[in-house]
């Protein structure tokens, strides 16, 4: 398959290719199954704040999910199961104000979709109103056919995810899914089903590489994946994994392409020394 280049133009219309693109238009659903149908791969980053979404849309990222891994990262929650719509709301009206070309995905939380159709289209016509969010996305394969299929009707893009799903952590833990011969093909029926319910692309959640090139090589929107191996379509990390700003162990599976964690403690602590020291601030810092 071929890399993202800057460089790189789209012979059907001319436009730049979705990373790296310098134009000022909203990436949208279309460019992604474009992107598939060319075999181009493309990155997807979570933000939930306008600052770091606009470093984020500023380096090229077209797609970024205001996940509800907002709960684990920056809320203090433990899971991400007791996050609100109302959070998930403010979060991505933020990062929808401080972006101008990248697609950005609001998250459904837990239990804004599970009772049926009519409350999903309800919880995801407030993300789209409200925040302004340019699609959703939810959890679940064949369990969410009807919840998918009824948002699309109604005009609203949805971008499924099924293999892990952390909403259901209390059911299935965090553990690979997928594996063994019913297992995988659970999961192959799941990421037809949400095909077929209208759904633009599908996160696949640690998913054995085997398994998640066989569902992409099958599907014809874009496969999305985590812990997936290299065959998806695209690849998608949680910003604080990838910028090594998660305290602990990270999964396997995140690449870290920087220390934050380190750089921002180091600050911090020449900071105080410099308060408790005399040395801040200095006459440059004060104003007559």
């Amino acid at each position: 398959m071929t890399q993202f280049s800057a460089a790189q133009t789209n012979p059907s219309d001319g436009s730049r290719t979705l990373y790296g693109g310098k134009g000022t238009r909203r990436i949208t659903v279309r460019d992604l199954a474009l992107a598939k149908e060319r075999g181009e791969k493309w990155p997807m980053l979570t933000a939930y704040d306008a600052m770091t979404a606009s470093v984020f849309d500023e380096a090229g990222i077209p797609v970024m999910l205001v996940g509800d891994s907002a709960g684990n990262c920056h809320l203090g929650y433990e899971t991400t199961v007791p996050v609100t719509l109302d959070e998930m709301t403010m979060l991505s009206a933020a990062v929808v104000r401080g972006t101008r070309r990248a697609l950005i995905v609001g998250d459904l939380p837990f239990g804004s979709y599970q009772e049926g159709p009519v409350q999903a289209l309800r919880s995801a016509t407030r993300l789209v109103k409200e925040a302004g969010v340019g699609a959703v996305k939810l959890e679940g394969g064949e369990r969410s056919h009807r919840q998918i299929e009824l948002l699309v009707e109604s005009g609203i893009p949805v971008m499924a995810h099924i293999g892990l799903t952390p909403q259901s952590v209390n059911a299935m833990g965090y553990r690979v899914q997928g594996r063994g011969e019913e297992a995988a093909q659970q999961l192959l029926r799941d990421a037809k089903a949400v095909q077929d319910a209208g759904a633009f692309a599908v996160v696949l959640e640690l998913v054995p590489a085997e398994l998640a090139a066989e569902v992409t090589r099958v599907l014809h929107i874009p496969t999305v994946g985590i812990g997936a191996g290299p065959e998806c379509d695209a690849q998608v990390l949680v910003w604080t994994d990838m910028l090594g700003l998660t305290g602990g162990r990270v999964p396997k599976f995140v690449k870290q392409y920087a220390n934050l964690r380190e750089v921002m403690g180091n600050a911090a602590k020449a900071f105080a020394e410099d308060v408790v020291g005399g040395t801040f601030p200095l006459e440059e810092h004060s104003v007559h």
